[in-house]
């Protein structure tokens, strides 16, 4: 709070003033001028003050310390003669010259000199008139100057505007005054006895804790009118400050009190409790044990309990170790100790339900046909740990679903994507506050079952940093000889993981490190040929979308030819995610008209499909002909399914020392060509080539859609057939692809992917597909209806590629090499 009745804060003792509202009006008038006027102007004694301005007709206390202020008010005392006050620019300066002393000062007189206990000397000073000090005429024994005298300028008395001015500054003044409490009654009584206006401007001046430098200029002004106008600005801003004080006080005080009645009221609350040997804590306690007597765990895990929950009786509520504490064993409690769901055992109706759920994936199904099989008749059988791989939205994710309720146990996922953190595997240690368990434990509390099918979705994602690596925690979670004791640091106890049907997903298996693999039963759960895709939209998407956009269940009808199209010129994928968006859009659109009151379609046309869904935007992969040498038609697999590409060679005259590769390759592909020029270059005279062609010929190789990165040694074989149609000119064999990587002695090695790359050289058109010899197996585990119209070469050298691949037709208009 402000203390109004005290000098600003000074390290300096001397010349600075005591403030105290002594009241001592003067009555302004000649008689007053007349006595300014017969000063001794031309050598006026000069008292400087530091940090303080004394102000015409105040009467003001100063502490006087300076050897030289000592001597100017003994001799002024003794001669009775008035002397010049006025306030030097710097505080802290010792002996002020002219310039380091303001211009503007006030005649004062010498009231009465006390000399205190201390050895220290206070003088009062009563103000009479402002002068303006010309010049220093000596600095010893102190400060003589030349000044001349000022007048002030005063408001006309009828001037109406001056009085409202005094009266607000009067109310401002005891709005203030009010707001800083009792310290402001003295000021108070003594403002309200002040009438004469100017008087009171300047005794507000003077005694209000405003900046010297301020006051200065309040002093330096003529006239009283606007030194009041000047006067009021300051006051205004000093009671909004003071106002702000005061409301963050109140605030402050009201927070305190506040808690400390919380506070009060909680220590009684807990007194009364304890008189009633019923406390909160008590009740907290005895919940736990009420539900501990419920839970199936064994005698261990009891025994830890019953240590653990003495631990929290003997700590105090209000540590932050109860709670740690408190939520460790609410944990422990939350988890399905031997709590398990029963499997249903009927396998028509398990098999009915996958069928339902899903279209396809009959490996998949299969295979969880035969561990509930076993299960039924071993019933101690540790369940699988399964890891779905394949490309987006072919229905991984929902599968863990379907199995769930197909097998009657509780569902559980947990996303891996980006994981970083060991700790989120394999929990937090109890030894700070927030520590929590990991996500299995957390996954089991939620599914409240220790049997259930557990999906740990997108597997490959996991990430790898300073705190851990995540993927080698999982191999203690998906090992079926270790999961029967996992660990979690939170938990701090062995749980059995080993009834848990694990699901795993995945886009790639690149990034997932060996033993992990080692650990999970691999199925590849592929792309969808058109014929799929469009019984999945039929018997699942329509009918899911339809529900979703308020339609009736076969209100809008969606002929096979129009999913067709929607899958072949909207989608590009191996799934049916997109194709379920693009379903989405179409009824989105007709909702809108149907809401609109207008006529909307009831048979989605070929014609509709355009109108709704715009432009076409891919255009089906189409085999480009035979009709150029060096073309040659490869297959291809993408994270989206498979595809064909065009490996396209050019010979140009040169010394046959540059090979030119391009189309965005990858360090393998540019190997691949490398390893094919070579081998027909060792080998020309079996391909009937003139070997000098490769010092006379410079050798392009593109792969279009150069903006596409493709890498992988599958285009091996069609790189050396493109290479050996460019030296002979022979033409390739009409829609013909191919895939296989090659080794320098001309052996071909089998690819993966190969379900992928038959779906896409079939949308393409194409009839023949030349493959490794060691893919055949490949190729039986794929359903025929996936090969119909395809004619397999199987092949083990790049001989047999060469000569299935190239008739013996020269190309029309071939270049003379």
């Amino acid at each position: 709070m402000i203390n109004y009745f005290k000098d600003f804060d000074n390290e300096l003792n001397d010349e600075t003033s005591h403030i105290m509202p002594i009241v001592a009006e003067i009555k302004i008038g000649e008689d007053n001028e007349d006595d300014i006027k017969e000063l001794d102007v031309d050598d006026m004694p000069i008292l400087a003050l530091r940090n303080m301005v004394l102000f015409p007709n105040v009467t003001l206390p100063v502490a006087v310390g300076r050897q030289k202020s000592l001597n100017l008010i003994s001799e002024a005392q003794r001669l009775k003669k008035p002397i010049g006050v006025i306030c030097q620019k710097n505080g802290k300066t010792e002996d002020p010259n002219f310039d380091e002393l303001n211009s503007i000062g006030v005649i004062a007189d010498i009231v009465k000199i006390l000399e205190l206990p201390d050895n220290s000397t206070n003088v009062i000073l009563q103000g009479r008139g402002r002068f303006h000090l010309d010049e220093i005429t000596s600095s010893v024994p102190y400060i003589k100057g030349k000044i001349t005298t000022l007048n002030e300028v005063m408001p006309k008395e009828d001037d109406q505007e001056f009085m409202v001015l005094m009266s607000s500054i009067r109310d401002l003044t005891y709005k203030i005054l009010q707001n800083i409490g009792d310290e402001g009654k003295e000021m108070f009584f003594a403002i309200k006895n002040i009438d004469s206006p100017f008087y009171l401007i300047n005794f507000l001046a003077a005694n209000f804790p405003i900046e010297p430098k301020q006051k200065q200029k309040l002093l330096e002004q003529p006239s009283i009118k606007k030194r009041a106008y000047s006067l009021y600005s300051l006051l205004t801003k000093e009671a909004q400050l003071i106002e702000i004080k005061a409301d963050i006080q109140s605030k402050t005080r009201e927070d305190i009190t506040q808690q400390q009645r919380e506070h009060f009221l909680q220590q009684q609350i807990r007194t009364i409790q304890d008189e009633l040997g019923d406390s909160v804590q008590d009740q907290d306690i005895e919940e736990l044990n009420k539900r501990a007597s419920k839970k199936k765990w064994g005698k261990e895990i009891a025994a830890v309990f019953a240590k653990e929950i003495k631990k929290l009786e003997r700590i105090h509520p209000q540590s932050p170790d109860f709670s740690v504490q408190f939520n460790y064993l609410d944990s422990l409690l939350n988890l399905p100790w031997n709590e398990f769901t029963n499997d249903n055992f009927n396998l028509k109706k398990v098999e009915k339900q996958l069928n339902k759920d899903h279209y396809g994936l009959e490996n998949v199904k299969d295979r969880i046909i035969e561990h509930l099989a076993v299960l039924k008749l071993r019933s101690d059988m540790k369940a699988p740990i399964i890891c779905l791989y394949g490309p987006p939205g072919v229905g991984k994710t929902s599968l863990g679903k379907s199995i769930a309720d197909a097998l009657n146990r509780k569902y559980v996922r947990i996303s891996l994507g980006g994981l970083h953190d060991e700790a989120e595997i394999r929990g937090h240690r109890r030894t700070y506050i927030g520590a929590m368990p990991g996500r299995i434990i957390q996954g089991l509390i939620k599914g409240q079952s220790s049997n259930p099918v557990f999906v740990l979705d997108e597997i490959d994602k996991l990430g790898q940093d300073f705190k851990g690596d995540p993927s080698s925690a999982l191999l203690e979670v998906l090992d079926p000889e270790q999961n029967n004791h996992f660990h979690d640091n939170f938990i701090d106890l062995d749980y059995d993981l080993s009834k848990i049907f694990f699901i795993a997903t995945a886009n790639s298996l690149v990034n997932l490190p060996q033993p992990l693999l080692d650990r999970m039963e691999l199925i590849d759960v592929s792309g969808y040929i058109i014929e799929e895709k469009i019984e999945i939209a039929r018997k699942h998407l329509v009918v899911k979308q339809l529900e979703n956009h308020g339609f009736e269940k076969k209100e809008i009808d969606f002929p096979k030819n129009s999913l067709a199209k929607i899958i072949e010129s909207y989608t590009r994928e191996s799934g049916v995610r997109e194709l379920d968006k693009k379903i989405a859009k179409v009824l989105r659109r007709i909702a809108r008209l149907k809401a609109s009151d207008e006529e909307y379609p009831k048979v989605i046309t070929l014609e509709k499909v355009r109108e709704l869904l715009g432009v076409e935007e891919y255009t089906r992969d189409k085999y480009e002909g035979n009709d150029f040498a060096g073309v040659v038609t490869g297959l291809a697999w993408t994270a989206v399914g498979g595809e064909i590409l065009f490996v396209e060679s050019s010979l140009s005259k040169g010394k046959g020392e540059k090979l030119t590769l391009t189309g965005n390759l990858g360090d393998v592909m540019k190997e691949s060509a490398i390893i094919a020029l070579q081998y027909l270059k060792a080998h020309s005279s079996l391909f009937k080539i003139d070997y000098e062609l490769f010092d006379k010929y410079n050798i392009h190789i593109h792969v279009p859609e150069g903006a596409i990165p493709k890498d992988g040694p599958s285009a091996g074989i069609t790189m050396a057939t493109s290479l050996a149609s460019i030296f002979t000119q022979r033409k390739v064999k009409d829609h013909l692809a191919m895939t296989g990587e090659i080794t320098l002695r001309g052996k071909v090695l089998p690819v993966g992917g190969i379900k992928e790359k038959i779906l896409a050289a079939k949308r393409a058109g194409i009839t023949d597909i030349v493959l490794c010899n060691d893919n055949k197996k490949d190729i039986e585990e794929i359903k025929p209806e996936y090969l119909n119209g395809l004619t397999f070469h199987y092949v083990k050298t790049v001989k047999d590629v060469i000569d299935i691949a190239l008739t013996d037709e020269i190309i029309k208009g071939s270049i003379d090499i």
